[in-house]
């Protein structure tokens, strides 16, 4: 295993297309959700909680080696909203396009042939981490923190949000990120004895409904 890995698959700059995606902080922007530091935090922790939670299952599930396909069907009843599964797919198949030429695997073509156009984006991310040499931990800590760090990210831009101010959100949501990765890496190795009803299937409704919103927008910032 290999720690430069996880730096490497964790660093906001690996080419995997999440810098165009706000993780709904757009839309929340935009009524009002969210407006500063503080309700930035809110949303980060409700976002960690829930569909963060599903999605670091999901994620460490494939770094176990599940096979991909069950996750990605697990993945899409998890996923109520249309827009969210496109965007999912939509990454997945970036994130792919990445990682196969920075840790070619034969698991990795693999699953590039059974979905062309793309798997969730959490199942491509752990087998990512599984073709790096990483586990399941790992593969849950990246998406988990992709899942706060991206609306932090966005809000900066949206809001001219003082960058030291989002960093410190995510400072103080570490303890949760922590909390999270621990259940979704508990739920993942139950799914081998149990199947994917193991894994969390945590419910953030106006996530659903915000992107749907979003999605209908004439012009926006941000894909998701």
């Amino acid at each position: 295993m290999s720690r430069a890995a996880l730096l490497v698959l964790a660093d906001g700059r690996f080419p995997a297309g999440g810098h165009a995606h706000s993780g709904g902080a757009e839309e929340a922007v935009k009524t009002g959700r969210v407006t500063g530091a503080a309700s930035l935090e809110a949303y980060c922790r409700g976002r960690l909680h829930t569909s963060g939670l599903v999605s670091a299952a999901l994620a460490a599930a494939a770094a176990l080696g599940v096979d991909p396909a069950d996750l990605d069907a697990a993945a899409d009843a998890r996923t109520p909203s249309l827009a969210l599964r496109i965007a999912a797919r939509r990454l997945g198949r970036q994130m792919m396009r990445a990682a196969r030429a920075t840790w070619p695997h034969p698991e990795l073509d693999a699953l590039a042939r059974q979905f062309p156009k793309g798997a969730h984006q959490p199942v491509v991310l752990g087998l990512t981490a599984r073709s790096a040499g990483l586990g399941p931990e790992d593969a849950a800590y990246c998406s988990a923190y992709e899942g706060i760090s991206g609306p932090a990210t966005a809000t900066v831009r949206l809001l001219s949000l003082d960058p030291f101010d989002a960093t410190a959100v995510l400072a103080r949501l570490a303890p949760d990120v922590d909390r999270v990765v621990c259940q979704a890496v508990d739920a993942a190795r139950r799914v081998r004895d149990e199947g994917v009803d193991a894994l969390p299937a945590g419910s953030a409704p106006l996530l659903e409904i915000g992107a749907e919103a979003h999605g209908a927008w004439p012009v926006r910032l941000f894909a998701s």
